[in-house]
């Protein structure tokens, strides 16, 4: 896993490094500018024109620095220095005195827009992640200027004007590509910010391990190596009694498909025994498309209306497809009721809940809920932004002893404990009908396995965004379809 830091704790991690290894905080951020060099001259050829706008502070030396290595690259560099109040740190004084005296340096200190229209590519080095006010004066001139041109505009540690922790308001740089450093920001798991941040990119810049390591948090971002160190292993002497019998609660007349979905994805996912409630009408359908599973026929031929018999499962899925009438929703009470092992609870499922709020007192501890935002704020009322949502969950979670999968581009596994991984798996391909079915087979596939509800719903969520990016990789994000990921589940896992 990815530690996702405080501002304080980065600046914290900064200086233990200058302290420990120990090294001058100037040569720290000549690192910094060799590793961003590095990409951005890696991204754009040596004949583009670059434009690098330099605050006052640290963010602004390494935005001088960038500007002199790029210079001895050969790119034709120009520089705007915006310093409203003539004072500066001492590293961003060190970094000017290094400037080659043919790049062109402007210095802005009224509040005019400068012109950055002759540039390809536009270096944003005004603020850095210790911004905590919006900016104002001639720092927002400036930003509003950058974003008013063409040019591809990169930022150094994070956008100018964003915060690395909570919401963020007033003039924010409009980034392509966020450089960052050693680790991510919580900022860049927010959909709210994507307009800001673009492409981010960890660099590494070798700050001390030994303060990550030992540094305290709750907000963390998954990897594929920590999400592989979850998987079981198979016994050559195992059999499908091993690995789970479980109840898949799904479909209604006309919605049949998001069934046949998550009872595949269910059995990609290596479940040892699938049983699928049907209604009446379904029977034929679930057989025919999905041989490997057993079904169970509901009384009401169109409709999920009876709780069936759950003792004998070691976990139950329900909601995909099965409709939002009276009639079930008291079936899904009666469901919740009997079961003793946490459960999958989806898109109908989860509209059910929010109506019939009795429901979520009687959940079985580490229950996964599955909701995307429209979904979750029905549940927990409606978040003016992502930071209020994602507090609404954790309350969620810690209430009802739930495990949230709040989806989105960087889905966000809440635990009771306060804890959140974030996921960064996952492509616009799978903003498509069924994608969410599809999650729904692969919990409760993990749920039977005998996975923790907190390493299923981690590895579940990690393996359907990566199982997605096999597919959009093969059949492109707009062309591919739910079916798609399950397809590339067993790659997945």
């Amino acid at each position: 896993m990815l530690k996702i830091l405080t501002t304080s704790q980065i600046k914290e991690l900064d200086a233990y490094t200058i302290k420990h290894e120990p090294i001058p905080s100037i040569d720290l951020m000549e690192r910094a500018c060799v590793a961003c060099c590095s990409w951005i001259t890696s991204k754009f050829k040596s004949s583009k024109k670059i434009g690098v706008v330099c605050g006052p502070g640290n963010n602004g030396g390494d935005g001088l620095g960038i500007a002199r290595l790029l210079s001895q690259k050969g790119y034709r560099v120009t520089v705007w220095m915006v310093n409203e109040r003539d004072k500066t740190s001492e590293d961003f004084k060190i970094n000017k005195s290094r400037l080659p005296k043919h790049i062109e340096l402007n210095e802005v200190k009224k509040s005019h827009s400068p012109d950055f229209s002759q540039v390809d590519v536009l270096i944003d080095a005004l603020f850095g992640s210790g911004l905590t006010r919006p900016v104002e004066g001639i720092y927002e001139v400036v930003i509003k200027s950058m974003n008013n041109v063409s040019a591809a505009r990169v930022a150094i540690d994070i956008p100018s004007g964003l915060m690395s922790d909570s919401v963020s308001t007033g003039a924010i740089v409009c980034a392509e590509h966020t450089l960052t450093f050693q680790l991510p920001k919580l900022a860049f798991m927010m959909s709210d910010n994507s307009g800001f941040i673009g492409e981010w990119v960890k660099l590494d810049i070798g700050l001390n391990k030994e303060y990550i390591k030992s540094a305290d948090t709750k907000n963390f971002l998954l990897t594929l190596q920590s999400v592989r160190k979850k998987i079981k292993s198979r016994d050559k002497f195992s059999h499908k009694g091993d690995y789970g019998a479980g109840l898949l609660i799904a479909g209604a007349t006309g919605k049949m498909g998001a069934c046949v979905l998550s009872s595949r994805a269910a059995l990609r996912s290596g479940i040892g025994l699938l049983t699928v409630h049907v209604p009446g009408n379904g029977y034929s359908i679930i057989q025919s498309s999905v041989p490997e599973a057993m079904a169970l026929i509901d009384p009401d031929k169109n409709q999920f209306s009876a709780c069936p018999d759950v003792a004998n499962f070691d976990t139950v899925g329900i909601g995909p497809g099965i409709g939002q009438s009276d009639i079930s929703a008291k079936a899904l009470l009666q469901v919740i009721e009997k079961c003793t092992s946490p459960m999958v609870i989806d898109a109908d499922g989860l509209n059910l809940l929010a109506v019939h709020r009795e429901g979520l007192t009687i959940l079985p501890a580490g229950t996964i809920l599955t909701p995307h935002p429209k979904e979750f704020d029905r549940l927990a009322g409606e978040s003016k932004n992502d930071f209020e949502r994602l507090e609404k969950a954790k309350a969620l979670s810690t209430s009802t002893k739930c495990v949230i999968i709040l989806k989105g581009a960087h889905s966000a596994i809440v635990l009771p404990t306060g804890k959140i991984y974030f996921n960064n798996t996952g492509n616009p391909g799978m903003a498509s009908g069924g994608s969410g079915d599809v999650l729904t087979g692969i919990l409760t596939a993990l749920l039977a396995q005998g996975y923790s509800p907190e390493d299923a719903a981690l590895l579940g969520t990690f393996v359907h965004g990566r199982a997605g990016d096999l597919a959009a990789n093969q059949k492109g994000p707009i062309g591919m379809i739910a079916s798609d990921i399950i397809e590339w589940l067993p790659v997945g896992l």
